[in-house]
């Protein structure tokens, strides 16, 4: 009997592991400009697609108020708070990636392709915007929100 519940113990907590090895989720994003947190982000699935949405902003020269004043699609001079920033990303072939989306910085109002790598078991997400190939952009790493 100890054995059998040591085994569903262990097969739990690798299901748990397994299970945050996926962009869903709500994540802190970090600024490249001064390393502060800057946002919540929150990822869900629908249909095998991942999409993203600014829960929090949390940088503190933001405004609640702040709008999109540089996109150039319908999100322009849409408020920041509750856009969707991450669009289609798909789960890759035989590996933990996520791709095939795009993911907005409403910063500047740019779209870029999207790359998405859970890292460090789940607690980290690597996040790759890119233009054209993956090695024309950059990386920012999100922390899971537990």
């Amino acid at each position: 009997m100890f054995r059998f519940a040591m085994a569903a113990l262990v097969g739990m907590s690798t299901l748990s592991a397994v299970a945050q090895m996926t962009p869903v989720g709500l994540w802190k994003t970090i600024s490249d400009k001064d390393g502060l947190v800057t946002s919540e982000v929150r990822i869900v699935e629908n249909a095998g697609v991942l999409s993203g949405k600014v829960e929090r902003i949390l940088h503190p020269d933001a405004k609640p108020d702040d709008k999109c004043n540089l996109c150039k699609d319908e999100r322009k001079d849409q408020l920041q708070l509750g856009m969707e920033i991450i669009r289609a990303a798909k789960k890759a072939e035989s590996k933990d990636v996520w791709e095939d989306g795009n993911i907005l910085d409403p910063e500047n109002g740019s779209v870029y392709r999207l790359k998405m790598t859970p890292v460090d078991g789940g607690k980290k997400l690597e996040i790759r915007g890119y233009i054209g190939a993956p090695i024309f952009g950059r990386t920012q790493t999100w922390f899971r929100v537990q």
